[in-house]
């Protein structure tokens, strides 16, 4: 149901290559590694007759219950389905194996084809299962969701952003789908080797751990910030692929990999013209960049922090709600996730830069009625408040030279939210910008201490 029949030859073979290139990456000799196609025996008399002493074994509720964890559920499901976990476990005796590997939701089936098979005269096997390793964007790793989870030819570019972009919540050791790999795939492939996070001398300089217990405490105890955790679990995972992406690294491979898969070739092949097509039209803009229009839309005003506290929840111990006066009588409450970065001393009293005009928001039971501006480094572990300058008034709004100002009252939505935030950033003079256009405001433009050339969120 998953692939015409006419892809299916090429796809075996595609993931005969790849299952190679992965057991040859972590050292696994293959000498005695043997492909079997299901074909091979599945269309005989003997597994024919098989199927049909076991259907006649099986109620309707069993095939489902043993199906359950694997086969779609649905209120009038198919035969098909009702038939997996029959054929599954007749694939145990024609293979001829002494036992069966899978993740934990395969039990059920496991389960099934211990009880069942003695009844027609076969051996009970025995059967290994794993956990299952819990999806990058905090949901269930799913092939219907690519951000989920990390495929074998991914670049490398790929991994890191699909590890950069994994929900890894600070201390969060339950739901954090990037201790998972480092726990389920990492730390049992470096045997003596040790798991080393890099940083800078200014920020503690490197962590080495030598075991994933290790690890999770200092993670779940703040020691470790999510940004370094990820490039440390990207750049191990990259050292693992790039074996498997060398074997594919040739003209006959990649054709394999492209007939087994023609859409997903085709969307490569377009996005790699449009790509193509995007730098040759950069290339042939001439005089000053165009300025876009929709910085407008976000209303920046001159704020002075009043007063700043710790979030009253327990798991929100990484977020302040400070109250915040842009000269509209009462200061505003706004929850921003600083802790780690800037002391409530130096928070308290400062003036702020703050996006007014954002859609009020819940965090962890506290409602933010906007969002305090600052510039952060590549991997997040070094953030500076953006500082207007000390003669700015309270409640000015910062503009921009050349783009069109909307009323204060407009709501600057999530989807503009999201066009904007990419080109905020600073200069090599620290200068806060949007693209090319300075912070404004009545006393001057905006700026950071020290972090140049870095994005502003």
């Amino acid at each position: 149901m998953k692939a015409p029949w006419d892809l299916l030859k090429l796809r075996t073979e595609y993931y005969e290559h790849v299952i190679k290139g992965m057991l040859e990456a972590i050292g696994v000799p293959l000498e005695k590694l043997k492909f079997v196609r299901g074909t091979n025996y599945q269309l005989s008399r003997e597994y024919t007759l098989d199927v049909y002493k076991l259907s006649s074994l099986t109620s309707l509720r069993n095939a489902q219950k043993a199906g359950a964890e694997v086969v779609k559920q649905v209120e009038s499901p198919p035969c098909s389905g009702l038939l997996y976990p029959l054929l599954q476990a007749l694939d145990e005796e024609y293979l001829h194996v002494d036992a069966q590997f899978g993740g934990v939701d395969q039990r059920k089936i496991f389960t099934y084809a211990e009880t069942n098979l003695p009844k027609i005269g076969y051996t009970k096997r025995l059967h290994f299962m794993n956990p299952m390793v819990p999806g990058l964007t905090g949901n269930k790793m799913s092939s219907s969701e690519p951000s989920s989870k990390i495929d074998l030819l991914d670049t490398a570019e790929d991994v890191v952003k699909k590890v950069g972009g994994a929900f890894c919540e600070v201390g969060n050791v339950d739901h954090n789908g990037v201790l998972s790999f480092a726990r389920m795939v990492l730390f049992p492939l470096l045997g003596d080797k040790e798991f080393i996070i890099e940083r800078p001398e200014k920020w503690g300089g490197n962590k080495i751990y030598k075991t994933y217990e290790e690890l999770k405490a200092a993670f779940a105890a703040e020691e470790i910030h999510p940004g370094d955790l990820k490039k440390a679990v990207a750049g191990l995972l990259n050292g693992l692929l790039e074996p498997i992406r060398k074997k594919f690294d040739n003209p006959e491979m990649q054709k394999l990999a492209d007939s087994a898969y023609p859409e997903e070739a085709k969307a490569r092949i377009a996005a790699q013209k449009a790509q193509a097509a995007a730098k040759a039209a950069k290339g042939k803009k001439k005089g000053p960049p165009v300025k876009p229009t929709e910085i407008g839309l976000l209303d920046i005003r001159v704020g002075q922090v009043v007063s700043v506290e710790v979030h009253p929840d327990p798991t929100g111990s990484h977020l302040y709600v400070e109250k915040v006066d842009i000269g509209e009588g009462a200061p505003r409450t706004i929850v921003s996730g600083l802790v780690k970065y800037i002391s409530k001393e130096d928070f308290t009293g400062r003036k702020v830069l703050l996006a007014a005009n954002l859609k009020a928001g819940k965090f962890k039971g506290v409602v933010s009625a906007g969002m305090v501006l600052a510039a952060s480094n590549a991997d997040g572990t070094q953030v500076e408040l953006l500082d207007p300058p000390t003669e700015a008034k309270i409640g000015e709004r910062v503009v921009f030279e050349g783009f069109p100002v909307l009323e204060p009252a407009a709501t600057c939505n999530a989807k503009n939210l999201k066009k904007i935030l990419p080109g905020l950033n600073t200069d090599e003079n620290c200068i806060c910008r949007f693209k090319e256009v300075q912070f404004a405001t009545s006393a001057g433009p905006c700026r950071v201490a020290t972090l140049a050339n870095a994005n502003i969120k």
